[in-house]
């Protein structure tokens, strides 16, 4: 029997053909094979968002909550596999559309098994070899009813239940979608603001505390600052070149500089006072304020360095800024360069009308009254004072009633200490000595350059001469004072001793 035939037996399917594919164009000489569309069922549904299927579902397991109140969710169930069909095989039972036959096989009335109903197995092959594309013939519901009013409830005539599983017995692979965790809350799925709020996000969250905030302008007011005191440095830097250049500054009749030595002076030698030598002092509030005054003090060190740090101490420590003019011998002022420097930093030449006018204009003077024998003595000889000579400068405090201020300074003795003297090549050089120390001349330069030993200045009580003036010729009254000063000096000069046991100690 022909497929017309057939068709043309079947009740209410007389004027029923069915449409024949047109035949395939060949392709370089080959036919080509068709390819089957696949199924509907076959299709993979569109994906959604990941946020807005998560918002879903919190929401369907906040409205389905089988557990009541007690915190606790059921899990939901995963959805039922869609299976793919074969050819001659039912689809699945899900979507109520009939199962997809091969076109020689009717759609209504037709047992699922493949078998027709005048009792000729049908092959579930159309005829012309192409399959059917899995769209239900005409006259039957799309509702999943097939056309003998048997609902298709996803089992199929022959009685075999579709569990998912198509004729071929390889069921389709889809990845199983997990059930989730724990309900998504709106602050956890971003793109979705609107979703409603699920029992684990009402929980409050935990305090987050804010990092301190810094001021802005904590780390520019320091830049600023900075930058402010470089700024008025250099600023009094030009004004005081400028005013060196134009010669706007003052000198006294003696030749002392004050601007040139706060500004240059005494700025270098405070690194030696504080830095090189720890110098520490003692009876400051012994000099006094306001007035006139003599400083008399031990003389040691190879070079004149005592006489310099005492200055300092006093213009560092005195309550009130007083500079210290110093005494010096001849040479100092005969040599050419050292004799500009000493006049501009105060010194003037160690003699009674000098140191009397000093006096008398209320001004601080110091002597030293050891001269060379002091600072050329050997170390073997540290610390033990030479003889005051003829005690000019006790005539002169006694001339002006200024009070005499001892001062012992220790310390000294260590920074060159001299092992041999030369006096052949003093004397030719010109000089009261030679010394040979530890390091000169044997280090050349270097040789120059101080031990950092540990310093000590103690200022005595003040020995006043105002009632004495009228005895400032009288040459017992002059040796005693002279004598009384020396012992004071010596006295102090061992208690500081005892207070610095080792001599470069901190």
């Amino acid at each position: 029997m022909s497929q017309d035939e057939y068709h043309a037996s079947l009740p209410g399917h007389a004027d029923f053909t069915l449409p024949q594919a047109p035949p395939p164009k060949p392709v370089n000489g080959k036919r080509p094979i068709p390819i089957p569309d696949p199924p509907p069922a076959a299709r993979r549904p569109r994906r959604r968002p990941a946020a807005a299927a998560a918002a879903e579902r919190a929401e369907k397991h906040e409205t389905a909550d089988p557990a009541g109140d007690d915190g606790q969710d059921a899990a939901p169930k995963p959805p039922p596999r869609k299976t793919r069909g074969g050819r001659g095989t039912p689809a699945s039972s899900g979507r109520g559309t009939p199962a997809s036959a091969g076109r020689g096989t009717p759609a209504s009335g037709t047992p699922a098994s493949g078998t027709p109903a005048n009792g000729t197995p049908a092959s579930g092959t159309p005829a012309s070899g192409t399959p059917a594309s899995g769209t239900p013939a005409s006259g039957t519901p799309a509702s999943g009813t097939p056309a003998n009013g048997t609902p298709a409830s996803g089992t199929p005539a022959g009685g075999t239940p579709a569990s998912g599983t198509p004729a071929g017995g390889k069921p389709m692979r889809r990845p199983a979608v997990r059930p989730p965790r724990s309900p998504v809350s709106p602050e956890t799925a971003p793109g979705d603001s609107t979703a409603p709020p699920s029992r684990a996000s009402a929980v409050p969250p935990a305090p987050v505390t804010a990092a301190p905030r810094t001021t802005p302008d904590a780390g520019g007011s320091e830049s600023r600052a900075a930058v402010d005191v470089w700024d008025q440095r250099i600023a009094r830097g030009l004004s005081f070149l400028r005013r060196r250049l134009a010669g706007a500054y003052e000198v006294d009749e003696f030749g002392f500089d004050p601007e040139l030595t706060d500004a240059v002076f005494h700025p270098m030698l405070r690194v030696l006072y504080r830095d090189w030598f720890r110098t520490e002092v003692f009876g400051i509030e012994n000099v006094p304020e306001a007035g006139g005054g003599l400083v008399v003090g031990n003389h040691s060190g190879t070079v004149a360095l005592d006489a310099l740090m005492l200055t300092t101490a006093l213009r560092d420590k005195h309550p009130v800024v007083r500079h210290l003019r110093l005494l010096g011998a001849d040479l100092v002022f005969r040599m050419p360069l050292l004799s500009e420097l000493a006049r501009k930093a105060g010194a003037t030449v160690a003699c009674n009308p000098d140191a009397e006018r000093l006096m008398s204009s209320g001004e601080l003077v110091g002597v030293f009254p050891e001269g060379f024998k002091g600072i050329g003595k050997r170390y073997s000889e540290r610390y033990k004072l030479q003889r005051f000579g003829r005690g000019g400068f006790v005539s002169a405090a006694l001339r002006t009633g200024t009070p005499i201020v001892p001062v012992a300074i220790v310390g000294a003795e260590e920074i060159y200490p001299i092992l041999a003297d030369l006096k052949p090549l003093a004397r030719l050089l010109g000089v009261p000595y030679f010394p040979v120390t530890p390091t000169f001349p044997w280090l050349g330069p270097l040789g120059l350059v101080p031990l950092p030993s540990k310093w000590m200045i103690e200022f005595c009580p003040p020995i006043p001469t105002a009632h004495l003036t009228e005895y400032a010729d009288d040459p017992m009254v002059v040796y005693n004072l002279a004598d009384q000063v020396r012992e004071t000096i010596q006295v102090t000069l061992y208690s500081l001793l005892e207070k610095r046991p080792d001599p470069f100690g901190r």
